[in-house]
């Protein structure tokens, strides 16, 4: 009897785990979801990225209102909900991406924003990074503008005083007073008595002007840095860096020719005739692609009023200068990163590098080239150690990457 009692007790405690680890096993994962649908354009309690804060974002609406919202926020914001058109315009009319989530997801989310609201700091204040420069140079401003009115009282009491200490001193000798002289006249006379100091003044602001003006006349034609507004926001971080497409699948003129090129209208519909939101702009910007290809996204055709997309170019070189992409990318291997910067992390694409003689002369002189399974080099490269010497490393410099003829012809 004992033995059946204690088979039943097991049975029991068996299912029960079973049925609890199942239910707790069944409930959505709040982080992850969270994670991998809200964390590119929202944070908890870390100020604005794209979209709002969600810090207490819990204790702004009802929750059955945020399911809606999460669902589809631009059926809220047309029902003409006040809240959700004050959000919308709020934040420069930029559509959230609709999610096809269950509730019981939406809520695992909900609570794990709560949990982490409870946790998080309060939000800084919502000032964006130009305004807050703004603020800061114009304290700057101010505090120079009182730097110099102190300096020129403190310089005017203080020829006062001179001119004061002056007057009781000749007056005491019987010297007769000094005859005014005007500004120019003044200065004609202290610059004659302080030929040596004036001499130092002279050479140090020559030599300042000849160094800035070197440095101007060098940065002519650099355009480092160079970050033009496209007609469409395309973003290499959404493309190359979260998606992981390869820079060469748009790119494909890196491989085969001279120049990369800019991708053809038609490499963007390879994906978008299919994927028609983006993950920060909404349906707006793909829309410019579907206007300039006169195409209809509802009957999936084409009309005859295309028209070129106008993309601004960022790198350009002189004229002057011969450079062959497949020659560095399919050949020397060299990667994209290397000339283009981090563009994996771009939202706008920028010139990274100088792309100056000395900026590409430098490289040259420390790269070594890959003849390691190059056939070409076999017997070229036994000639190059017999002459640098066997544990020499062959740069490109070595096989006359620094020739003037290479790059200008």
């Amino acid at each position: 009897m004992k033995q059946l009692h204690f088979t039943f007790r097991c049975c029991y405690l068996l299912t029960v785990s079973l049925f609890v680890s199942n239910f707790s096993f069944s409930q959505p994962d709040g982080a992850a979801l969270f994670k991998s649908n809200c964390v590119a354009c929202h944070s908890i309690g870390k100020g604005v990225v794209i979209g709002p804060d969600l810090k207490d974002a819990h204790k702004r609406r009802p929750e059955d209102w945020l399911i809606k919202w999460i669902k589809n926020s631009q059926a809220v914001v047309k029902s003409g909900d006040a809240y959700a058109v004050a959000l919308f315009n709020k934040f420069n009319k930029i559509p959230m991406t609709s999610f096809n989530l269950k509730d019981d997801e939406i809520k695992a989310m909900l609570a794990y924003v709560k949990a982490e609201s409870e946790k998080a700091p309060p939000p800084a204040p919502a000032a964006s990074a130009q305004g807050q420069a703004e603020q800061k140079g114009g304290n700057t401003f101010l505090y120079l503008l009182i730097a110099a009115v102190v300096l020129f009282l403190i310089t005017t009491m203080m020829k006062k005083i001179q001119h004061a200490m002056e007057k009781a001193l000749r007056h005491k000798q019987g010297l007769p007073e000094p005859v005014k002289m005007k500004r120019w006249e003044s200065f004609v006379h202290w610059a004659r008595n302080n030929k040596k100091l004036l001499a130092v003044a002279f050479i140090v602001l020559s030599v300042f002007g000849s160094v800035k003006g070197w440095y101007a006349l060098a940065a002519i034609g650099v355009a480092q840095g160079y970050q033009p507004d496209q007609p469409i926001a395309f973003s290499h971080k959404i493309h190359a860096g979260d998606n992981a497409i390869n820079c060469k699948y748009c790119h494909f003129g890196a491989e085969k020719g001279k120049t990369a090129g800019i991708p053809p209208d038609n490499v963007c519909m390879n994906c978008h005739k299919y994927i028609k939101t983006g993950t920060l702009t909404g349906a707006d910007e793909i829309a410019k692609i579907y206007k300039a290809l006169d195409y209809n996204p509802e009957t999936q055709t084409y009309g005859k009023n295309q028209k070129p997309i106008q993309w601004v170019r960022i790198h350009n070189l002189p004229e002057l200068t011969y450079f062959n992409h497949s020659q560095h990318v399919k050949v020397a291997g060299v990667e994209c990163q290397t000339c283009h910067g981090e563009v994996q992390n771009e939202t706008v694409a920028k010139q990274f590098a100088p792309l100056t003689m000395q900026w590409c002369i430098d490289c040259h002189r420390t790269t070594p080239v890959k003849m390691a399974g190059n056939h070409y080099y076999d017997d070229y490269h036994k000639e190059l150690l017999k002459k640098y010497g066997s544990d020499s490393l062959i740069t490109v410099e070595r096989i006359g990457g620094t020739e003037c003829s290479k790059c200008h012809y």
